[in-house]
């Protein structure tokens, strides 16, 4: 499969796996819209990329309709009934694996529930047994191994193994599988074809449901059956900026769409006049500073936000951030570390339909906790959590943690709708930034600015300061300039996994149809 593609007319898809994408250009070659196509790459790759995301994870939807209206559509769980801060005493943080670590609720059903709400508004038509249809065979049949996944199986093996139902599902024989190991799921292949018949509410309130309550009491988790009933995904309305290209779009708390946005505007304040010089790549690096800041002081359940986020987003707050900007010097790193991995996947269709998704576990495997009945491996997104007495983000019954899942969205002002996004926890917000602005801003032609080194400010392990990581492809004389300017720099492989697998999905104002993913991932771009 390409990782680009252009020239379509009635639909293209992109994702970080093959398959997936394969699998939304099947749903649009069988008549399906950009949503429900966005529905069975989002199955499927929660089987073939399960390192990644899965069912037992949350996402979170953008959709842009062809009246142009943007809506965001929030499937995160939300923290169990039995997630008190008693429950962790004695470990002195949430932590990190295990059942105590599945806390939360696994959002991502619900919202591909409100999103076929949403494709049947725009005329889908195609039943579920298609839609997951190529999920569950590549569940029951197995897939090869691929690259990433076997590097991540290696990589948390030892960390793992001991964790419910990991070792059964990744560790066949007891030891890592090889890249190209044929990689079933027969349980998990079970669930998705009994939602395909029963409903995906199932999962919820149904047979599945059942399921999957049982086997976390059985392992400890703090998640009930009742909490599983009062699952709550919801539309909400996007947050969005206006920049000089053009306006640009994003999910609300508790994600951490704000700093994306916020990046992008301090950025278009500067005036940079060219891309991959000391301007661009400072500039960048010290707006991200001054979001990711704000995001860590601010996001949380947007139920227990003191004010309303588009605070942030004002003219005033916007030049007075910019303005604290040193052209010239580095700023100290002052947030905390974040980390995730997650799969961002794209598709547009010529009805104008432009979806831009985001479905992950968190950490790598997330909690490393597999259900036996049920094949789900569940998300430790509640270690986003924390024990703090006042905190808006302490641990509670029914509270939502903060996520730093992001998917993005614009509108330009040149009429093309551009669905773009990556994985990458803390460095999401910049990894957008870097495509958007080479793209966009600066015209590299989208298969370049995927391509092209990338950098993220954050700790890095083993530094107790915020460095700024840099893939070996950049120029020797840009990476001396940011050292001298203040900047910690330590220097990586090139096309390094953790700079993010970014991709975007085009709808130009021809009507023509454009898609591209990272080099980085195991994926690609395909079209109609």
């Amino acid at each position: 499969m390409d990782l680009h593609t252009a020239g379509h007319r009635r639909g293209v898809v992109c994702a970080p796996h093959a398959a997936a994408a394969e699998a939304g250009r099947a749903v649009l070659a069988e008549g399906g819209n950009a949503i429900e196509a966005m529905v069975a790459m989002a199955a499927s790759i929660a089987v073939v990329y399960p390192h990644m995301n899965g069912i037992g994870g949350d996402g979170f939807w953008l959709v842009r309709e062809p009246s142009g209206r943007v809506r965001a559509l929030m499937a995160a769980g939300r923290a169990g009934a039995q997630a008190r801060p008693e429950l962790y005493r004695d470990y002195g943080s949430i932590p990190s694996r295990g059942p105590l670590a599945a806390l939360t609720v696994p959002g991502a059903i619900g919202g591909w529930m409100l999103a076929l709400e949403a494709a049947r508004a725009q005329g889908g038509t195609l039943p579920l047994d298609v839609l997951l249809g190529h999920a569950v065979r590549q569940a029951a049949e197995g897939t090869p191994v691929v690259r990433n996944l076997a590097v991540m199986i290696a990589a948390v093996a030892d960390e793992l193994r001991f964790e419910p139902g990991f070792a059964d599902t990744f560790l066949p024989g007891g030891k890592p599988p090889a890249t190209g190991a044929p990689f079933k799921q027969p349980a998990l292949a079970a669930t998705l074809e009994q939602l395909a018949h029963a409903g995906l509410a199932d999962f919820y309130r149904g047979d599945v449901a059942r399921e999957i309550a049982a086997d976390l009491e059985r392992v400890g988790s703090p998640v009930t059956r009742a909490d599983l009933a009062r699952a709550d995904a919801y539309v909400a309305a996007p947050l969005a900026v206006e920049l000089g290209a053009g306006t640009i779009y994003n999910t609300p708390p508790p994600t951490q769409g704000l700093a994306s946005l916020i990046i992008l505007a301090l950025f278009d304040s500067l005036g940079v006049q060219g891309a991959e010089g000391f301007d661009h790549v400072h500039g960048l690096i010290e707006a991200a500073k001054r979001a990711l800041l704000l995001r860590d002081r601010y996001i949380a359940d947007p139920d227990r936000l003191p004010h309303s986020p588009d605070r942030y987003l004002t003219d005033e707050f916007l030049a007075a951030e910019a303005a604290a900007i040193d052209r010239r010097r580095a700023a100290p790193w002052l947030a905390p570390s974040g980390q995730g991995d997650t799969v961002w996947i794209g598709a547009a269709d010529a009805s104008g339909l432009v979806v831009s998704y985001i479905q992950s576990l968190y950490w790598e495997f997330g909690s490393g906790v597999v259900l036996p009945r049920t094949g789900v491996l569940m998300q430790n997104r509640g270690t986003g959590f924390n024990l703090r007495s006042g905190s808006r983000n302490r641990v509670a019954p029914g509270k939502l943690p903060p996520h730093t899942l992001n998917p993005a969205l614009a509108a330009l002002r040149d009429g093309r709708i551009i669905a773009y996004g990556t994985m990458g926890g803390d460095a999401q917000p910049q990894i957008q930034a870097a495509l958007f602005t080479r793209h966009v801003l600066y015209r590299q032609p989208l298969d370049h600015a995927l391509d092209r080194p990338r950098w993220f400010v954050g700790r890095t392990w083993g530094s107790a300061h915020g460095n700024v990581l840099m893939e070996s492809r950049f120029d020797g004389n840009l990476i001396d300039r940011l050292i001298s300017a203040g900047h910690e720099v330590d220097v990586t492989a090139p096309y390094a996994g953790n700079m993010g697998h970014a991709g975007a999905a085009i709808l130009h104002p021809d009507g023509m149809l454009e898609a591209a993913h990272d080099p980085r991932a195991d994926g690609g771009a395909a079209g109609l």
